[in-house]
């Protein structure tokens, strides 16, 4: 990873291996909030040259730490600086919206050391979608560059009449202060520090500012990933990796953590998407469930707030919808881009109903239920009214809007739905696993209706969640390869290419126990699996390329989609090779962190090909290992009936599972798994749920 990025609630820090914001780099460095870019230089220098890296620290999120020394200086006068003379810490974090970056300079020189330390910075107020190149458009002006005491300030006023400022202080006297520019002479002995700190803050119109003192600053932020930390279940094993990747997941998850007003929800990733993503957000919180319910609470709840109100072609927007994304820069504010929010995502409307299904049968909180009762009813009719365009059944997707997006699946790329011929289908497009979310929904709104004494209104979910079941296994099975299309096109005709989509069927419901064994078969195949994981497209098929983006590929989510799956369907032998899969994978990546996709090359290389521009920390991938969990203890709770279903198996390599603190309902769970004599036995350590566990008690060696 050639950048490091901090991240704490709506604000974060891109920056290169040595800390700095500079241009000409693969990715556009600088400080971001709200879509703009609030610093686009900030570069320490040494007597006016750049320090040299010698380690940066990309593991802990929410603090950075890169060590520099000096370059070897003279001018006609003669030393400046021995090489290597003086060591130069960078410590960073977010608090509360405020950047706080402390620079201590350590002298190892044998004698007197006197040197200028100096940052330039600079702040261009960009919306992100023109820092990507993505969009032009109508922007604003810069103001004048203010410096008082110890402190300078960058003003943008902005085409959608919003003023941002950009203020930066510091702690010690400076020799020299001009525009974009502080230096600070100093002198050190051998042995001895000097430190400056610089907070940075980025501010809206007349927003208050949240500096404070560093120290709290920090402890206030340790106290919060403590909070987080001690809430979460406890994972121990004898596959170490798994640990490794549960840790990091979590952590990763916390970091992409932001609240709008509605409660704590997993932003899509960074550096680019860390706003409310409809698909992203939910999937995320999904896989969370089993660790923090809590966040997918939060998720509801600010996606229901943003649900669509009306027709709007311009935002692909229908009543009951909800979002793809929204944006808050200055092109969205001012309708340049139809980002305030979009909403075209053909698969949230019916995921944000099978969150909230699973989120009751972890809590057993039907009060949200009751809460969203409106929210629930207009996402229901948008699917039967909007997304089933023309009566099928099906739910499709065509794109309305001029500058949105075209394929409005997870796989939202403008080749990635293709025939087997090589032509591109044409929409309306029913995607497979979109079909398999809406029938999964209903079911499971139906139960809750069912309790809710709402047993008309369930009947009726329940009957056009059969109707579906039917025609779906009727359209999109394919009975010449035993597997299902990725998609009807606009003719009803079958996109044939073998994908990963069909995957996403085995947790719905929608497949029978046969064909749901035969889509898992066609997935740990030669073809599909690629010894690191289920490729989203099959060798051999005409869009086949394993270094794109969604056809030939690995996603880590994609394939926690389909684990969950097989899993709930009782296919453990598939289920343990994709998570081992995934687990050797995670070997050949920094920090053991799982990224948003890799390429699809297969073990021969002996390596993990990436993908050059792939997101990390990316929130659906850092939630791919807690579904390992899931998975490998094969629960799938039901809060209506507080009742808990086991099925567990361990992997092939791993004797031991003790799963501590899982919460459902009120109260909590600890199960330990152990291997013995090639069998499988379960110990419920601890069960305060109040609710009933049916357990398979001894499960056969994989």
């Amino acid at each position: 990873m050639n950048y490091r990025v901090i991240k704490e609630d709506d604000l974060f820090l891109l920056s290169d291996e040595k800390g700095d914001i500079v241009g000409n780099h693969p990715y556009e460095l600088g400080l971001y909030t709200k879509d703009t870019r609030f610093l686009s230089t900030m570069k320490l220098l040494v007597n006016g040259e750049s320090p040299i890296a010698l380690h940066s620290d990309g593991g802990e999120n929410y603090r950075s730490s890169i060590l520099l020394t000096n370059p070897h200086q003279e001018n006609e006068a003669g030393l400046l600086l021995w090489r290597e003379s003086i060591q130069f810490e960078r410590t960073r974090f977010i608090s509360e919206g405020v950047l706080y970056e402390k620079v201590k300079a350590t002298s190892y020189f044998p004698k007197k050391a006197a040197f200028r330390i100096a940052m330039e910075m600079d702040a261009d107020f960009l919306d992100m979608f023109i820092v990507r190149g993505f969009q032009n458009g109508k922007t604003g002006s810069r103001g004048e560059t203010a410096m008082g005491d110890q402190e300078m300030t960058f003003t943008y006023n902005g085409s959608d009449q919003i003023e941002r400022t950009t203020v930066v202080k510091w702690d010690q006297p400076e020799q020299e202060l001009r525009s974009g520019y502080v230096g600070f002479d100093w002198e050190l002995q051998h042995g001895e520090s000097k430190e400056v700190t610089f907070k940075i803050e980025a501010l809206h119109d007349q927003e208050k500012s949240k500096m404070q003192d560093e120290n709290d600053a920090l402890n206030s932020l340790k106290k919060s990933y403590e909070e987080w930390n001690g809430s979460l279940p406890r994972i121990e094993t004898d596959v170490k990796q798994l640990e490794k990747l549960v840790q990091r997941g979590t952590d990763d998850l916390r970091v992409l953590l932001t609240d709008v007003g509605f409660g704590s929800f997993p932003v899509a990733g960074l550096p680019w998407f860390g706003v409310p993503f409809g698909r992203d957000s939910l999937i995320a919180a999904l896989q969370l469930l089993p660790f923090n319910a809590a966040v997918a609470k939060g998720t509801l709840l600010t996606m229901a707030h943003y649900q669509g109100t009306k027709v709007d072609a311009w935002r692909d927007e229908q009543p009951g919808k909800i979002m793809h994304e929204i944006r808050y820069g200055e092109l969205a504010n001012t309708d340049q881009i139809p980002f305030a929010p979009y909403y075209g995502s053909v698969d949230s409307t019916p995921l944000f109903l099978m969150l909230l299904v699973e989120y009751v049968n972890w809590t057993g909180d039907v009060s949200l239920v009751k809460e969203l009762r409106s929210t629930i009813d207009r996402a229901i009719d948008w699917i039967d009214e909007y997304g089933d365009r023309d009566g099928d059944l099906f739910v499709e997707y065509h794109q309305e809007a001029s500058k949105g997006i075209a394929n409005q699946g997870w796989k939202d790329s403008g080749d990635s739905v293709v025939h087997r011929n090589g032509d591109y289908a044409v929409s309306p497009i029913a995607l497979s696993e979109v079909q398999g979310y809406v029938y999964q929904a209903k079911k499971g709104i139906a139960q809750i209706f069912t309790q809710l004494g709402e047993t008309e209104k369930a009947n009726h979910l329940d009957l056009t969640a059969e109707k579906l079941k039917k025609k779906f296994n009727e359209a999109f099975w394919m009975d010449d390869v035993q597997f299902y299309a990725i998609a009807l096109d606009e003719n009803k005709n079958q996109v044939g290419t073998i994908t990963s989509n069909p995957g996403h069927l085995l947790q719905s419901g929608i497949l029978s126990d046969d064909r749901a064994k035969k889509v898992a078969q066609v997935l740990v195949n030669e073809k599909m699996f690629s010894g690191f994981g289920i490729r989203t497209m099959a060798i051999g098929e005409a869009g086949y390329n394993p270094m794109s983006y969604h056809d030939g590929s690995v996603w880590p989510h994609d394939n926690s989609m389909i684990l969950l799956g097989m899993a709930k369907s009782n296919l453990p032998e598939e289920m343990s090779q994709v998570v081992q899969g995934l687990l050797d994978a995670s070997h050949h990546f920094e920090y053991n962190r799982l990224p948003e996709l890799f390429c699809g090359y297969d073990q021969s290389l002996n390596t993990v090909v990436p993908y050059p521009v792939a997101c990390s920390p990316q929130a659906w991938a850092a939630g791919t290992p807690l579904t390992f969990v899931q998975s490998l203890l094969g629960i799938f709770p039901a809060g209506l009936n507080k009742k808990i279903v086991l099925s567990p198996s361990l992997l092939p390599s791993m004797d031991e599972l003790h799963i501590t603190g899982l919460r459902l309902g009120d109260g909590i769970l600890s199960v330990s798994l152990i291997r013995i004599e090639g069998k499988t036995e379960v110990n419920v350590k601890e069960n305060t749920t109040g609710w009933e566990i049916s357990q398979q008690l001894e499960t056969p060696a994989l």
